[in-house]
């Protein structure tokens, strides 16, 4: 069993590529802009992402270099979130954020275009990104945060084996207002036992 070992988040980290059938995660491509620009269309996507708001080719490329530039300033793993039967279009991202991890802890967040949702692909994709972070990399802790009234991602966190633990009172700002957010987390204690 692999240790926790916060020296091996230093920077530069490389973005493997994970599966879990019937997706698989891999870094950012130019040939995601296409996927970028059907996000920058969701009414959410933008308000709760740094996907671009008003969608041009730089502007798509822009997000897909803070996407690589996020392993390599080691400030966590940006990946797409393709189908296995075409791994070269992307549906959606995830991300294993380590802001937190001096204290033992990261956090995941998660989208899907609209035209791919509602197939379980987000929770697939969790649960690969579980996996890595506590198979691979042994974090102590996972948690992330869902708007109370985004029944489809709560249970994309629960598919994922997150159990909820609290609503947060005006946790984050979106559009303008500080809105509030319940937060699932999972202990890599608890999915050792669940696995």
């Amino acid at each position: 069993m692999k240790t926790f070992d916060v020296d091996a988040f230093a920077p530069p980290l490389r973005v493997p590529h994970l599966t879990a059938p019937p997706v698989l995660l891999r870094p950012f491509a130019i040939s995601d802009l296409a996927m970028v620009r059907q996000a920058s269309t969701d009414p959410l996507i933008p308000s709760i992402t740094s996907v671009p708001r008003t969608y041009t080719d730089d502007a798509g490329r822009a997000f897909i270099e803070r996407q690589h530039d996020r392993a390599v300033q080691g400030d966590g793993y940006s990946f797409v979130i393709a189908e296995d039967a075409d791994p070269t279009s992307g549906v959606g991202s995830i991300g294993l954020w380590l802001q937190e991890i001096e204290s033992g802890r990261a956090s995941i967040g998660y989208w899907v275009v609209a035209a791919a949702r509602g197939r379980g692909l987000a929770a697939h994709a969790l649960r690969a990104v579980v996996e890595f972070a506590f198979g691979e990399l042994a974090i102590p802790r996972l948690h992330l945060f869902v708007e109370p009234w985004n029944t489809a991602s709560a249970r994309t966190a629960q598919a994922g084996g997150f159990g909820r633990e609290a609503t947060l009172r005006g946790w984050e700002r979106i559009d303008g207002e500080q809105r509030d957010a319940d937060c699932f987390a999972l202990l890599h204690d608890e999915w050792m036992r669940l696995g």
